[in-house]
């Protein structure tokens, strides 16, 4: 009798053991792979693998007017990027946002923000954050810079509405860009 318990007993315990073990490996499983859908890797070249750790990808969008000063902007959310050297040679690579203009509605070209209220800051690996007005940027390029052999580098972007901008807050105004990376001639440096 004391043995038929006993062994019920133990049946249960493996039965709870297998069913929390099933329930680990599909939570895992399903937390892994939300992860990787959640990084897009949008441009593979011969020279760089770039992945972009946005939902969005390359893409950035501002739909509100909200000004806010340069220290609340830097501790907005940032769009990452991550930039792979696949050659034992060093990389020139540009980054560059300029306008979606797939992303402009016609019925929004009235109610783009001018890009002399954008601010934009980019910070590569654990640097300090450089901040430029975005009319100030020429061609669009945020960043040039060489990348190591098989080299890695992280990169934050930041966007947001200056505070001394003439919009008034909350106004239904719009900014559609997207990020290249762009790999140059590989450098014998």
């Amino acid at each position: 009798m004391y043995k038929n318990i006993r062994r019920q007993e133990m049946i249960r315990n493996v039965i709870y053991i297998f069913f929390i073990l099933f329930l680990v490996v599909i939570s895992t499983h399903y937390i892994y792979y939300k992860f990787q859908k959640v990084r897009s890797v949008d441009f593979n070249s011969d020279f760089l693998d770039v992945t972009y750790y946005e939902e969005t990808g390359n893409k950035i969008t501002l739909s509100k007017v909200t000004p806010v000063t340069d220290s609340v902007g830097l501790s907005s959310n940032a769009y990452l990027i991550s930039i792979k050297n696949n050659l034992t040679e060093k990389v020139d690579y540009k980054i560059k946002l300029q306008d979606d203009l797939k992303a402009i509605l016609p019925e929004e070209e009235d109610r783009l923000i001018p890009k002399d209220d954008l601010r934009v800051s980019i910070k590569v690996n654990k640097n300090d954050n450089k901040i430029y007005n975005l009319n100030e940027v020429e061609d669009g390029i945020l960043l040039e810079d060489t990348i190591e052999a098989l080299g890695k580098t992280n990169i934050a972007i930041r966007i947001w509405i200056r505070q001394d901008c003439s919009l008034p807050m909350g106004i239904n105004m719009y900014y559609h860009g997207e990020m290249l990376v762009t790999d140059e001639a590989v450098s014998n440096k």
